[in-house]
């Protein structure tokens, strides 16, 4: 198995915005959750390290501008070794369902969602999907965005997982503005 081939890293870099996340619709968001949501809105970078059995840089960038309907926006990208991952989405509080809500959709067919818990001034996004690589391999896909402090920072974890043989690909990437 190739770990390091096209897909494996397209599939890493989508966990790595996966929790970054699509079209969710509020009904009726409390004011604070919209405000500790509106407080990310702007321009973020990020780089970490991807290791598995070698080791790569991975350089991000992320914007949040205002969306419809009390939602946030956001739009990515992430390069590593000259492959380029494009994500979009949406962040909402839904009341109804009192919880925060993240979606993506990226250029490489990877979409998610995931649910954002409150804690303190952190939202935590957990998502974890199984999807195939190129060459058929059982993939198992996590990652974990936290929002932090009230628009200070984003952190974003993931990794990797080939079912089949255990070996992983994992990066950190913290996020400034």
């Amino acid at each position: 198995m190739k770990l390091f081939g096209p897909l494996p890293r397209i599939l890493a870099l989508a966990g790595l915005l996966a929790a970054t996340p699509m079209a969710v619709a509020p009904a009726m968001a409390a004011p604070a959750d919209v405000a500790l949501l509106k407080s990310y809105l702007g321009s973020w970078k990020g780089r970490g390290t991807l290791v598995g059995a070698d080791s790569e840089s991975v350089v991000c960038r992320l914007s949040l501008s205002e969306g419809n309907s009390d939602k946030v926006n956001y739009s990515g990208r992430c390069t590593l070794a000259g492959t380029s991952l494009a994500v979009n989405g949406t962040l909402a509080y839904n009341d109804a369902a009192r919880r925060y809500e993240a979606a993506m959709t990226s250029n490489v067919t990877f979409s998610g969602l995931a649910v954002g818990k409150k804690s303190g001034d952190n939202i935590v996004f957990n998502l974890k999907e199984r999807n195939k690589d190129e060459e058929g391999n059982d993939l198992t896909v996590t990652a974990a965005i936290v929002l932090k402090g009230k628009g200070q920072a984003i952190g974003v974890d993931f990794q990797v997982i080939f079912n089949a043989t255990g070996e992983m690909l994992k990066a950190s990437v913290p996020f400034t503005k």
